[in-house]
């Protein structure tokens, strides 16, 4: 006799407790799979000891399988220690990755004895087919269930993909599965409640080193602004966040279809944060700006990734370095921080690319000194991550280390752990850079967070920022970038915070 299906969901720990936010793939994952069935959550982020925890639940109930949230770089490790107790202890109990490290690197991560499925892209569905399956009831063949790659005997069967969809408009996120969901508060630059949440799914745009193109290949699903609403009700008045920071992928879509949710937002003035992309932001009218100002954005995340307007359109960005200049300069008039990254050291003219950047962000800085700038090492995507219409048009050239020799990429999630591969996964790092360039990276980097010190940290007492940027300001004015030892001893009592590694 079939029963209900129940799984375990685990987001293996990825950050520190006091940077935990909502598991948010996992809570949506989660009202899905409890239509039909059950499930329950371990949040490694703030369960430290989620193994044992893992192991204890799976001893107290019979799952019907454990689905593991697998983002690429350091939750690599926690996931392949939690999927090999779990096989170790319950051999019999299926193992399913899913989220970016299973949809970029599906064959890696199915080589792996304790991983049985593979959910490619959007899970929702998928992983409800798939435990229903299992489970004995009604459902779809194995074959059937799109977006869904498993083994068969020694091959690995890649189901074909399937469609992107916005969850049901009814489903409430089930918070009360983390405990008490306050504790997901943060203290903010913000707000002292600071809560995550995510409204739309996906990205129209298809850059081709872009994690979001390869998993949701150019769809996009905005909310209704009555969803928006009654999330933004609880998240406030239930729960008494004063805060928002939004994971939309893109935030900013067509205006038409924006302006509804900015009025809702309009209406909670709750002080955000979002992804954004600056021809979006140009494109608004003023009086989608003032909704804008009176919603209280505080701060966008703008990929402006390179001044080279070339590389722009090889790497399918769609976007324009003039249009940073503009973006940085509209954002001072409204009141609104851009949060500006880039991409230096590309593996052709690389430290020519690099010096060009970082002589363009000088450029914003006087634009707009109160732009904030996030650097990361351009690590593009292997050509087999990427979203299966781009690898047809496009294919990539060779990517080729310092020596000229190609890039072999890891095969087995193990290798997905040694250092220079997570330095890889997490764009600090790449095989073409000389010791040389990532010093000079690096201490360009310690220049202008000393003397910019970000509005983000809100913890360093004022008087200590303002040191670090007055001494470091002959450094910056000269370009005097190499070798900032003052600053390094400096910064080891004052630990100023950094963006790119804690986030908001």
């Amino acid at each position: 006799m079939s029963q209900s299906p129940h799984t375990l969901l685990i987001n293996p720990t990825i950050t520190s407790r006091t940077s935990a936010r909502f598991p948010l793939a996992l809570l949506h994952l989660s009202a899905a799979l409890d239509r039909t069935g059950s499930s329950h959550i371990i949040d490694g982020n703030v369960d430290r000891d989620f193994i044992s925890e893992t192991l204890a639940a799976i001893e107290r109930n019979r799952f019907t399988a454990v689905g593991v949230g697998v983002m690429g770089g350091p939750q690599v490790a926690p996931a392949i220690a939690v999927s090999k107790a779990i096989r170790e202890r319950f051999p019999s109990t299926p193992i399913v990755w899913g989220s970016y490290f299973p949809t970029l690197h599906t064959n890696t991560a199915l080589a792996a004895p304790y991983v049985d499925y593979a959910v490619r892209g959007q899970g929702e569905q998928t992983m409800s087919e798939l435990v229903a399956l299992l489970g004995g009831q009604a459902a779809p063949a194995l074959a059937d269930i799109g977006g869904l790659s498993w083994k068969n005997g020694g091959t690995v069967v890649h189901n074909p993909n399937r469609r992107i969809e916005l969850p049901a408009s009814d489903a409430v996120l089930p918070y009360d599965k983390l405990g008490d969901p306050r504790r997901y508060f943060a203290r903010t630059y913000l707000g002292r409640r600071t809560v995550a949440h995510q409204s739309a799914m996906g990205c129209r745009f298809r850059c081709t080193f872009c994690g979001v193109a390869a998993m949701f290949g150019g769809a996009t699903f905005l909310p209704p602004a009555q969803r928006l609403e009654r999330d933004l009700k609880y998240l406030k008045h239930e729960l008494g966040a004063d805060s928002m920071q939004y994971f939309d992928h893109n935030f900013f879509d067509r205006e038409e279809d924006m302006v509804p949710l900015l009025e809702v937002m309009a209406r909670f003035e709750l002080p955000w944060w979002c992804f954004a992309r600056s021809d979006a932001l140009l494109n608004l009218s003023e009086s989608s700006w003032k909704l804008v100002r009176k919603s209280r954005l505080r701060m966008a995340f703008i990929g402006a990734e390179s001044p080279n307007g070339q590389m722009l359109k090889e790497i399918r960005k769609g976007t324009r370095p003039d249009q940073t200049l503009q973006v940085a300069e509209l954002c001072r008039r409204n009141g609104v921080i851009p949060e500006l990254s880039f991409m230096v050291a590309p593996p052709e003219n690389t430290e020519e690319e690099t010096e060009h950047t970082f002589e363009f962000i000088r450029e914003l800085k006087r634009i707009n000194p109160q732009s904030e700038i996030i650097i990361y090492v351009y690590t593009p995507l292997p050509d087999y991550s990427r979203h299966e219409k781009d690898r047809a048009k496009r294919p990539m050239a060779p990517l080729l280390d310092l020596h000229g020799e190609p890039i072999v990429f890891p095969t087995t999630p193990e290798e997905w752990t040694e250092p220079r591969w997570v330095g890889y996964a997490c764009h600090t790092d790449a095989p073409w850079l000389t010791d040389k360039l990532r010093r000079r990276i690096r201490d360009f980097e310690t220049v202008l967070r000393c003397h910019f010190p970000t509005a983000q940290d809100i913890r360093s007492p004022p008087w200590a920022k303002r040191s670090l940027s007055a001494m470091a300001g002959w450094r910056y004015h000269h370009r005097k970038y190499d070798r900032p030892w003052e600053l390094n001893l400096a910064n080891r009592f004052v630990r100023l915070r950094m963006p790119q590694v804690s986030g908001l």
